[in-house]
């Protein structure tokens, strides 16, 4: 297969824009299923959505991979979720893709999933087309649509066609290149046929031609000319053009119709080969391991190999490694260097995939996707060829904003929840499993409670592990609020050699921190040898070791910088040991007497609700302490957008439908962490001393 006529594309958008739908769709056309299935309701389920739980809850939960050949093109597609609490699905896909469809509903047009999906798309820099759907609906608009994507997504967004009828009565396109009106007839919408542009139309078509022309030749001084001159513009130039402004993601061209009613997916397909990169028209890097930095990886399949494993699966007969092929060929049976591991792995199996069935290959090239079967490594891990030693960049992982104390029903469900916990560890790097040192509790975190819904309700079901889930938990987060400073000292005198570590200095507010993990920061401002060299790292790891645990309340701490001006120490008697405990209590110290402060996640809300219950949802919203932050009318539908605490929005769901008869949906993300009112610091600090007064007594009896 030559590179240019591959394509690796992603499918996102935002929940019920009609995705899958729309996957499903394209397998048809493309040949690849004979008979179409629905998302919702009966029939088999669709093939991209394979886990039981997806066909009974009609969403996608894990992205799945497919390959399908169109005109003589080969096309690797992802499905991904649309759920936010699966974000990791969607970051990862687009990690390794070249390209992206974004899907936007053509009724309720861009909403709170599409700007994070755009957002992720925009942070792998991954060139995209907006597929509008849903236009045989009632309230569909393509222009209103369009309009949206520029002001809220900041999208450069033309519209490549014209509808022909709209809503109930929404028949085909008008392509604006070629002024052809492109209908899809028979049952399933696979005979297409093209006619001249209805007359009707005509005004109204060459008006929004010309707009789509100006925008376009922008990109092309020649073209801009030929406007000027009013000269006719070749087909070619119009496609090469927007094929360079996509390229730079300077452009997003629209299309639309509707994947249900099978209209438009076709021209979808055509414009995806025509306008989205293949693997050689993007560049990706890795860092060279060897020199320390940054270097090209080139899709050339003879040079040395360069994968990256960026999903994972445990499956019974070993597990399913999604790998894309940056550089050389990858082949069935070779071994290659895995740099994070620092070994050699044999690859035994290599399957292309289709949903879930897959096909045996023996080589794959560069620029492909595909799986390696029973090859034991973590997601986001590179393997290259002996002899060099690069990593890819990895992708970003959020973190976890809920947790969940979960025990296993009878003691001989422990084996198997320890089995299922491990494997979705290993598969999903937002869930995360701990034990509670205090309480010997074993909990989950993970992105949002139907996120943790879908893995316990997994333990049952393909484990057979019966479990007994807790009350939900906020990850809260302390901070102290000004500088403060410190001067400990660690005395410890028992028969023989004694402990001494003297520290002084200063907790300050770390005002920039990078990232959460990064928000820490260790200063060395010692002078004149006052605490000899070697005694340096213990200071900070005292200091480190007592971030995830606060002094305040128990919660991971945040922000900091430690700066270590002097101290003292004793020729004998001082340890590492020694000023690693007097640094740990320095801190205790100056964090208390910092004012410090209980931070909330605080998640943004988008509800949307029938006119008649926009005041119950938005009273509702207020008493959870939601802040309100305005409202949208789409047609008989009210779009209320709030910030609420995560901790006031649990069970919000069945609330939420009992209040409006089950007529509103809703949907959430993490925004930001703020300080909690102070009457609820008091009870978190004084819940926590009690603990912590339990557990002294148990301790010393």
């Amino acid at each position: 297969m030559k590179l240019e006529k591959l394509r690796n594309i992603g499918i996102s958008a935002h929940i019920d824009s009609g995705k899958t739908t729309l996957s499903e769709r394209i397998l048809y056309y493309a040949g690849k299923i004979h008979k179409i299935e629905d998302v919702k309701g009966g029939g088999d389920g669709a093939t991209m959505d394979h886990m039981e739980l997806e066909k009974e809850r009609g969403i996608t939960i894990t992205s799945a991979s497919t390959t399908v050949y169109w005109k003589d093109h080969m096309v690797n597609l992802i499905d991904t979720p649309g759920h936010v609490d699966f974000t990791v699905e969607v970051e990862r896909s687009l990690r390794v893709l070249d390209g992206a469809v974004l899907v936007l509903c053509g009724v309720a047009g861009v909403q709170s999933q599409s700007i994070t999906v755009d957002r992720q798309m925009k942070r792998y820099n991954v060139p995209a087309l907006a597929f509008i759907n849903k236009l045989d609906r009632a309230g569909g608009n393509p222009f209103k649509v369009t309009t949206a994507l520029r002001e809220k997504l900041g999208h450069n967004a033309v519209l490549m066609q014209h509808p022909i009828g709209a809503e109930s009565n929404f028949q085909g396109v008008v392509d604006l290149i070629t002024r052809k009106a492109i209908y899809n007839d028979g049952e399933k919408g696979d005979v297409i046929r093209v006619e001249d542009c209805p007359a009707e139309l005509k005004d109204s078509v060459e008006k929004l031609r010309a707009e789509m022309l100006d925008k376009i030749s922008i990109f092309n001084d020649e073209m801009t000319e030929m406007l000027l001159d009013e000269k006719e513009i070749p087909e070619d130039m119009i496609h090469a053009t927007i094929k360079k402004a996509v390229h730079a993601k300077e452009l997003t061209p629209v299309f639309m119709g509707t994947a249900f009613k099978n209209k438009g997916v076709q021209t979808l397909l055509d414009a995806v080969l025509r306008y989205l990169p293949s693997p050689l028209d993007r560049k990706y890097y890795g860092n060279d391991n060897t020199k320390g930095e940054k270097i090209e990886v080139v899709p050339d399949p003879k040079k040395p190999l360069c994968a990256m494993a960026f999903k994972i699966t445990d499956e019974n007969f070993g597990q399913l490694t999604y790998t894309r092929i940056y550089q050389g060929t990858l082949k069935k049976g070779e071994s290659y260097f895995n740099p994070r591991m620092g070994k050699t792995q044999r690859v035994g199996r290599l399957v292309r995939m289709h949903a879930n069935d897959r096909e045996d290959v023996n080589m794959a090239e560069a620029g492909d996707i595909i799986a390696m079967v029973g090859v034991e490594c973590a997601s986001g891990d590179t393997y290259c060829d002996e002899g060099i030693n690069v990593t890819m960049e990895s992708m970003f992982v959020p973190e976890p904003v809920i947790e969940l104390a979960i025990k296993p029903a009878k003691q001989e469900d422990l084996v198997k929840m320890s089995k299922a916990l491990n494997r979705f560890m290993k598969e999903d790097p937002t869930f995360r499993v701990s034990v509670d040192k205090e309480s010997n509790e074993t909990r989950i975190a993970g992105m949002g409670e139907l996120h943790l819904e879908i893995y316990v309700e997994r333990m049952k079901r393909e484990y057979k592990a019966n479990v007994i889930v807790g009350q939900p938990k906020v990850n809260y987060r302390e901070a102290p609020t000004q500088k403060a400073d410190f001067d400990y000292k660690h005395k410890k005198q028992t028969g023989g050699s004694g402990q001494y570590g003297h520290v002084v200095g200063t907790l300050h507010v770390n005002e920039a921190p990078k990232s959460e993990d990064d928000s820490h920061e260790f200063l060395n401002a010692t002078v004149g040898g006052s605490i000899p060299k070697e005694f340096i790292p213990g200071v900070e790891k005292g200091y480190r070791e007592v971030l995830d645990k606060g002094p305040l309340a128990g919660f991971k701490v945040i922000n900091t910088k430690f700066e270590l001006k002097e101290g003292t120490y004793h020729p004998v008697d001082s340890s590492e040991m020694a000023f690693k405990i007097a640094a740990r209590q320095a801190f205790k110290q100056a964090f208390l007497e910092s004012k410090p402060v209980i931070l909330e996640p605080i998640m943004k809300v988008e509800a949307e609700t029938p006119m008649e219950f926009q005041g119950t949802v938005q009273g509702d919203l207020s008493s959870r302490r939601g802040m309100l932050l305005g409202s949208d009318m789409r047609d008989e539908y009210a779009v209320i957008l709030a910030e609420v605490p995560l901790g006031e929005m649990f069970g919000y769901s069945t609330d939420l439908r009992s209040k409006t008869q089950g007529k509103a949906t809703f949907s959430m993300e993490f925004a930001c962490y703020r300080p909690v009112p102070s009457s609820i610091q008091e009870q978190l600090v004084k819940k926590f001393r009690e603990e912590q007064a339990k557990g002294g007594k148990k301790d010393d009896e």
